[in-house]
């Protein structure tokens, strides 16, 4: 794979050209910036700008009055590639955290494995409703130790109002849930992004992280969509190098509370 290439297209399409994620809301431009605001369990923050030296400062005092005026604290995602050279220091000088930073890895989707070896008494089910979204957000609890009703709010009302643009599926053991994953399919876009990957602790190292992936990447083509993305963090990011993605660039949130 072309490593610039592929990163120009994906801030092409999943910054620049982004589509909002889920029912009420919506993606805002605003001079050299693009933002992703909506309910207050939604993700709001601002997806892309093409800031420079001159003009950083003043635009990062205009995301905070927008999110002020809004009542949501945001996030502000820094990709490696992204300008001002300094924009982070900025960012930490007008009163952002920066949180753990992570690599957005891509793959062919057609590349990796078609088939899914599970363990002895695993099986996958789809997520279609609440219950299944009940369960993934039971194994998230588990895996991450982190509430969960944000993420089930959010799943919620995407099965209901958007119900072909994110395809779920949780690993059960015996009927018991131990792992989860969600495929967002973002409209007219190559990319499907791999979210919310999850595992109890007593079910790691067993393969089902990695199954889970080659699951959702084979419901990625079925669905249209050539690459599979992933925002890895650092204990993800070995497994998905020997998986066949590569790396495009870091990114670090940087975060604004209220």
């Amino acid at each position: 794979m072309d490593i610039t290439a592929l990163r120009t297209l994906y801030d092409r399409q999943r910054r620049i050209g982004a589509r909002p994620d889920g029912p009420g809301c919506r993606v805002e431009r605003e001079g050299l910036v693009v933002r992703h605001a909506g309910p207050e369990y939604a993700w709001n923050g601002v997806l892309w700008s093409g800031l420079g030296p001159k003009d950083a400062d003043a635009a990062i005092a205009a995301q905070i009055g927008h999110f002020r005026a809004a009542g949501h604290s945001f996030e502000w995602t820094v990709y490696g590639h992204d300008g001002p050279a300094d924009l982070a220091d900025r960012l930490l000088a007008a009163g952002f955290t920066a949180e753990e930073s992570e690599t957005l890895m891509v793959a062919e989707a057609a590349s990796l494995p078609a088939s899914v070896d599970l363990p002895d008494g695993v099986e996958l089910h789809s997520v279609t409703d609440e219950a299944g979204v009940r369960m993934m957000a039971e194994v998230h609890e588990k895996a991450f130790g982190t509430d969960s009703s944000r993420y089930v709010s959010r799943m919620l009302d995407q099965l209901a109002a958007a119900p072909d643009s994110v395809a779920a599926v949780v690993a059960l053991a015996d009927g018991v849930p131990v792992s989860s994953g969600r495929l967002d399919l973002p409209e007219d876009c190559d990319f499907a992004g791999l979210y919310g990957g999850g595992t109890v602790a007593e079910w790691r190292g067993k393969g089902l992280y990695r199954a889970l992936v080659f699951h959702r990447a084979r419901t990625a083509i079925a669905r249209g969509y050539r690459y599979v993305q992933v925002d890895a963090a650092p204990t993800s990011r070995p497994i998905l190098k020997r998986l066949g993605f590569a790396e495009l660039t870091t990114m670090t949130p940087y975060v604004y509370e209220l």
